[in-house]
């Protein structure tokens, strides 16, 4: 094969590997052994950051953009005219030693279209896993996208060589899947995440017993939806992330814009893109429901099916149950703590543990990095300089905007490229 051809396939299964943003730190550690090439500790995908501030890469690529589906928010559904191309086996595991080598990437993170069948797609990426491990004695990162459909063989194969595993749901809900993707069924999304889940259940408990087990999945599975090509509501999209979290123990639910690429009726126009401050206020809400105790229908409800884009989360709950403020800083319990806007779980964590010393005031609470800016209006304390506002949630709303800035200037996404 020659440079020129290999240097074009990268070009193109680069550039469609871009529409698939479920990557991030995998919190996977695989250590280096018998002097083998990478070291997956702490380490995660293509310029994320790790706990400790490192900003890490990954090779993103397709095996192929072929494939035997129409889905209608596919860029590469088989009736789209674009250029194809498709890796060999070899290839992929040349392309990630030499980009490792070159100090580019730190690992591989690799999807595909399905050609000819789900297992023989996943065949092939699970072969080039298991000749990066065996082969070239490769500890670097993994993350392999689980092809809809495959089998679970397959599945338990890919999760003894790839760090983690991931399957895209695609679409938010069953009746959206079926009218942009009526090829496909959403069991075939389902089955080979049960699988993983299993696997990983079971390869912690036979580690609790025997020590050398084989590693399964490390990094556990994730997965991606696409926002905005159906029309689901931003209630319909969290309510799906909460069950995917509660039933198949996911590390992270992606969320992806969906760009108009087609004229096809059923789908956006070409240039209404998702505003990218959609995403950022789901995955807002997403961390409110892992890591601050709330529920969904706190945050979403029928009364409330969007989020509000002028404001976070948090803030839009604060201002909905005014009721439940202010709140006492040196006597809240730790959950009410954490849902005053401008209280990070660090801001809080701090605050108990100072308390236990002295009564806490405005000047320590700055101190402690709180956003004051917000939570003085939501927040009583140890000092006189308060001035309790009797204001409506309207009227808060209003005076926390005028004395606040957005980074989202621009309303519309923009993808990501390779190594951006």
């Amino acid at each position: 094969m020659s440079f020129e051809r290999t240097q074009e396939k990268l070009k193109i299964l680069a550039d469609a590997a871009k529409y698939d943003v479920s990557c991030a730190s995998s919190g996977s550690k695989r250590s280096n052994a018998s002097k083998g090439l990478g070291d997956a500790t702490g380490m995660g995908i293509c310029h994320s950051y790790t706990e400790d501030g490192r900003c890490v890469s990954l090779l993103k690529i397709l095996l192929t953009n072929y494939c035997i589906f129409d889905c209608a928010y596919c860029v590469t559904r088989k009736s789209n005219d674009i250029k194809r191309a498709a890796f060999q086996v070899q290839e992929v595991v040349d392309l990630t030693i030499n980009f490792y080598r070159r100090n580019y990437i730190e690992g591989l993170f690799l999807s595909s279209g399905i050609f000819k069948s789900a297992d023989y797609t996943m065949e092939r990426l699970v072969a080039v896993a298991k000749k990066l491990r065996l082969e070239e004695n490769f500890n670097g990162y993994i993350h392999l996208k689980s092809i809809p459909g495959a089998s679970d063989e397959l599945m338990r194969e890919a999760g003894l060589y790839a760090d983690r595993l991931s399957v895209n749901i695609e679409i938010p809900t069953r009746e959206g899947l079926k009218l942009l993707a009526p090829e496909k069924k959403r069991e075939d999304f389902i089955n080979p995440m049960v699988k993983v889940k299993n696997e990983i259940i079971l390869y912690k408990s036979e580690k609790d017993i025997i020590k050398s087990t084989p590693k399964f999945a490390p990094g556990g599975q994730s997965t991606q939806m696409i926002i905005g090509a159906s029309g689901e509501s931003d209630q319909q999209i969290m309510w799906t992330s909460n069950y995917f979290y509660k039933n198949f123990n996911l590390k992270r639910v992606y969320y992806s814009g969906y760009i108009p690429i087609s004229y096809d009726p059923r789908l956006p126009q070409i240039g209404t893109d998702v505003p990218m401050l959609r995403e950022n206020r789901l995955y807002q809400t997403d961390w409110l429901m892992r890591f601050y105790g709330f529920e969904v229908h706190e945050i979403l409800n029928n009364e409330h099916q969007n989020l509000d884009l002028d404001v976070d989360p948090k803030l839009g709950w604060a201002l909905r149950n005014l009721d439940q403020f202010p709140v006492d800083v040196n006597r809240a319990e730790k959950r009410m703590l954490a849902r005053v806007p401008g209280l990070g779980m660090k801001s809080v964590h701090k605050i108990i543990e100072a308390r236990r010393f002295r009564s806490l005031n405005w000047e320590h609470l700055h101190r402690m990095g709180v956003a004051l800016n917000r939570a003085k209006y939501f927040l009583i304390c140890e000092s006189r300089d308060f001035e309790r506002r009797d204001l409506t949630g309207p009227q808060l709303k209003s005076l926390i905007l005028q004395n606040s800035t957005s980074k989202y200037q621009k309303v519309l996404s923009s993808q990501l490229n390779l190594f951006e």
